[in-house]
């Protein structure tokens, strides 16, 4: 099974692409490809851009990447509540090519946020709306107050409770995709 993952974040020390490198680990026989949003880095997306420019080659290779997967595995980061301008731009461009970005590929949707919310923001807004974009969600999951529920050493939740609320959404989703 391929797995592509990635963070719906540009930082370089994104707490949303460690949740989506722990939850990789979590899945077993599979191939894992951990994209960095920043290697597809767009000049902001406009009509007017687009016209003189045409598609842009990096949103293409975004979506050849997505077309390989079996299953995909992303973490939003939450900004004011939703996307990360990075996300949104990249997602921008992307639907300009083909309206079903995520391809109707299974997926695991998750956030989290060094608040007690989670990135619940962002997860419910993508929960209600990415669906018109070929996103297949399989399950979602929150991760709370990631400075006390993750450890950073040890690359892990550190929280049983929401290790173990992981884990089991993780076996889920591997069953239904054998």
């Amino acid at each position: 099974m391929k797995i592509i993952a990635f963070a719906g974040s540009p930082s370089s020390h994104s707490i949303n692409k460690k949740l989506v490198t722990y939850t990789c680990g979590l899945f077993e026989n599979t191939d894992v490809e951990i994209l960095d949003i920043n290697d597809f880095e767009m000049p902001l997306f406009s009509v007017d851009r687009e016209a003189s420019s045409g598609k842009h080659r990096l949103a293409q290779a975004f979506l050849d990447k997505i077309g390989t997967a079996d299953l995909l595995v992303i973490s939003l980061a939450e900004n004011n509540g939703i996307y990360s301008a990075a996300f949104k731009n990249l997602f921008d461009w992307c639907s300009r090519i083909r309206k079903d970005v995520f391809q109707q590929k299974p997926t695991l949707l998750m956030a989290t946020s060094p608040g007690q919310r989670g990135g619940k923001g962002v997860l419910g807004y993508a929960l209600e709306n990415m669906g018109r974009y070929g996103m297949d969600i399989r399950d979602s999951f929150s991760l709370p107050s990631f400075p006390d529920n993750f450890d950073i050493h040890a690359n892990r939740i550190s929280n049983p409770l929401f290790d173990e609320e992981l884990r089991e959404k993780v076996s889920a989703i591997q069953k239904q995709l054998l």
